[in-house]
């Protein structure tokens, strides 16, 4: 089988050339569609042979042939697709790109026209490329979200918020859940927001300014360790201060969370050190209240 895509479209031995789509204001696609119409159609008799001769032989005069008769296909195809905002030529371009994997993947044991199985490939290529370009941030990447994205646009007859029966019906029809259409129609009714522009005359600051995340801007942590480190090596000094009765406390109470262990109540701490939970409570306050002084002294 061809390797190449693009061998399957460069003229040889007098067969005609692939029309070529405008570019760059270059031609139009009108032109375009009335040569692709001019294509001639083949009968079943002749599709089966260039198959035949394309698996048997690789030929690619034959692949060439299949692809050529069937460029009208695809513009048919592509032009249900133009209220995406997409350029009918770019769709087409793609709709082409999955016609010619169709013709190097037929197989005539299936016993299908080579139309019947081409349509799949040139969807597929058209689907991916919308679902790619439609928008900036990618709306629909699971494969039952790809279904609801072509899918709600087509069946959702106007712009209002669909009702439960609606979704509910929709969901059926498309065996999907209920929530999956709603996220899908809230993503459909969005719009996207350009991150850098200008800040409007109310005074509202462009979104790439909100949108940042200076907590993990490089020095800033590096900042925010060293100012931790800092502050983990005055608390052992202060705690350092402390009488050993009131460290022990202090760390049972306040800073065994910080090691994932379990905090100690006054209880506890009482039977351990052989005094009353109220003496426990009263060197507690008085043990964090000189904690404080030594970390605050102003």
């Amino acid at each position: 089988m061809f390797n190449n895509l693009t061998d399957v479209v460069n003229p040889t031995s007098g067969l005609p050339a692939m029309p070529m789509l405008p570019s760059n204001g270059m031609g139009s696609i009108e032109s375009y569609i009335s040569a692709v119409n001019q294509m001639p159609m083949l009968s079943a008799i002749e599709e089966k042979e260039l198959a035949e001769r394309l698996a048997k032989f690789n030929d690619l005069e034959a692949a060439k042939k299949l692809v050529l008769s069937h460029l009208r296909v695809v513009v048919s195809i592509a032009r249900q697709y133009k209220g995406y905002g997409l350029a009918h030529a770019d769709l087409i371009q793609e709709g082409n790109i999955g016609l010619m994997k169709a013709v190097r993947r037929f197989d005539l044991t299936q016993g299908v026209r080579l139309v019947s199985y081409a349509i799949y490939w040139i969807k597929a290529e058209i689907h991916e490329f919308i679902l790619k370009n439609w928008r900036l941030v990618k709306i629909a990447s699971t494969k039952p979200q790809r279904k609801l994205f072509f899918n709600l646009r087509s069946n959702k007859p106007t712009l209002d918020a669909m009702s439960p029966s609606d979704i509910a019906n929709l969901a059926k029809a498309l065996d999907v859940k209920p929530e999956e259409v709603r996220e899908m129609e809230v993503r459909l009714g969005g719009r996207d927001i350009q991150i850098d522009m200008e800040n409007d005359e109310d005074g509202h600051r462009e979104p790439a300014l909100w949108m940042a995340d200076s907590r993990l801007e490089p020095t800033q942590v590096l900042s925010n360790n060293e100012e931790l480190q800092l502050q983990q090596v005055d608390l052992m000094n202060a705690l350092d201060s402390l009488d050993a009765r009131s460290q022990r406390i202090v760390h049972a109470r306040w800073l065994a969370p910080q090691e994932n262990k379990d905090s100690l109540t006054l209880h506890d701490l009482a039977s351990e050190l052989n005094i009353s939970a109220e003496r426990v409570r009263q060197i507690e306050v008085a043990a964090l209240k000189k904690l404080r002084s030594v970390l605050n002294p102003h």
